[in-house]
């Protein structure tokens, strides 16, 4: 038997009816004879009306009294998945942030797992107590509710995994596992047994919406094995164990086989994405530092960084980009430390998106980024930019061009499923 954590997003808690599915899933694993603990997110829709209420309120509100305000929405479905699943016969209690507790450190409404206090926990799930735990929330070290931040009941599943020595963290979406692109727009994507955290890390920094990004490196750094399946599947299927989902697991546990066979894993795409170019900047040492220093000061992530060749005048352009929610904070704090930078211009795009592949084979096959660059240039997709890691490569191009790129670009590397239509 095995000790299991699972986290059900806000689709899966949409309504009593989907609650109620939700508690059959979990009683299944219980009756299985496994140790559950569940994390819940609120329902699809209730943050972004509670964050709505405290900019009603105030548009200068308190951030310790905003935290306290949207983490009510996972209390909410926490209690109600308690009663559901009491319902059906099954010893089930609610716990808070508080209660564990989930200590956090940093600013409220971005906070971070420090530590958690998991022996009561592991103690109720070893007497075949049914643990229902809010995500998103915490508290910090003067006792106030906190909260980790968009995404963060992945974080939460992660770390009480971690905490409770899991075997597994199962996290449930509105989609069956990872696939080798976006299959509402590539539909020959196939679905992916395995990925390897590092594979998985990128997807999900570079676009892919199936996992929060610092779940995902949480996972990596504690050796949590995760399992990515959905809640949506029919009544009376089998058990997690036996449905066929995506395993993100470690590089030692993949198979060789495996990884030397699939050079990319998957192709996904951002159009969370603008671009800024300054023109004609001094081209002298300090001269990038006095551009991106300021913007990191405002906390504003730079990601792709292109400087063309010194004119002759002793100037040269810089382009780079941002997320597209801070383009107008980036200009205008670009705008205030003109004078010191020292450019002429400042031109903003927000028609782009970013293209990445990822595969842990670029690590021992050479050509994966001239394929890339050839397949986009026979269908006329011109690069505006490029960046690569060890085990990916993205490319920035016109937002228009985005779906065509995805297609071309997942049969150019052999990923298209055979009886895909």
């Amino acid at each position: 038997m095995a000790r299991i954590v699972m986290k059900f997003g806000g689709t899966s808690m949409a309504g009593i009816e989907r609650i109620r599915r939700v508690a059959q899933i979990v009683k299944q694993q219980a009756d299985a004879g496994h140790d559950v603990a569940v994390v819940v997110s609120a329902m699809a829709g209730d943050t972004d009306r509670l964050v709505n209420f405290c900019r009603e309120a105030s548009s200068l509100y308190d951030p310790a009294e905003y935290d306290v305000v949207v983490a009510s929405g996972e209390q909410v479905t926490a209690g109600l998945l308690a009663i559901a699943l009491q319902s059906l016969g099954a010893k089930a209690r609610s716990w808070l942030g508080w209660q564990m507790p989930i200590r956090t450190i940093e600013a409220h409404s971005k906070a971070r797992i420090e530590s958690i206090d998991a022996a009561a926990l592991t103690a109720a799930m070893q007497s075949g107590e049914i643990a229902i735990i809010p995500g998103f929330q915490g508290i910090s070290e003067d006792g106030r509710i906190t909260t980790l931040g968009r995404g963060g009941s992945d974080t939460s599943a992660v770390a009480i995994a971690a905490a409770v020595k899991a075997d597994r963290c199962d996290i449930y979406t509105d989609v069956d596992g990872v696939y080798t692109s976006d299959p509402r727009i590539v539909t020959r994507a196939r679905k992916l047994k395995t990925v390897t955290f590092e594979e998985m890390l990128e997807l999900a920094s570079v676009g892919a919406k199936v996992l929060q990004t610092r779940s995902v490196g949480l996972a990596m750094k504690e050796g949590v094995r995760i399992q990515v399946l959905s809640s949506f599947s029919e009544e009376g299927s089998p058990v997690a164990d036996d449905l066929p989902g995506t395993m993100i697991i470690s590089e030692d546990e993949m198979e060789t086989d495996d990884m030397e066979s699939q050079l990319i894993t998957g192709i996904a795409h951002d159009k969370n994405e603008s671009k800024i170019t300054l023109t004609r900047v001094p081209d002298r040492p300090g001269a990038v530092a006095n551009i991106f220093a300021p913007l990191a000061d405002a906390a504003i992530n730079v990601d792709m960084i292109i400087q063309n060749v010194g004119r002759e005048k002793g100037e040269t352009d810089v382009t780079f980009t941002v997320p597209s929610a801070d383009l107008d904070q980036a200009m205008q704090v670009l705008e205030g430390a003109k004078e010191n930078i020292g450019f002429n211009r400042l031109i903003p795009d927000s028609n782009v998106a970013k293209i990445s592949v990822v595969g842990v084979g670029m690590k021992s096959h050479a050509g994966i980024a001239a394929t890339m660059f050839k397949a986009l240039a026979e269908r006329g997709v011109n690069i505006q930019a490029i960046t690569t890691s060890e085990i990916k490569v993205s490319v920035l191009i016109e937002e228009d061009y985005t779906e065509l790129a995805l297609r071309v670009l997942h049969t150019a590397y052999g990923l298209d499923a055979a009886d895909a239509a």
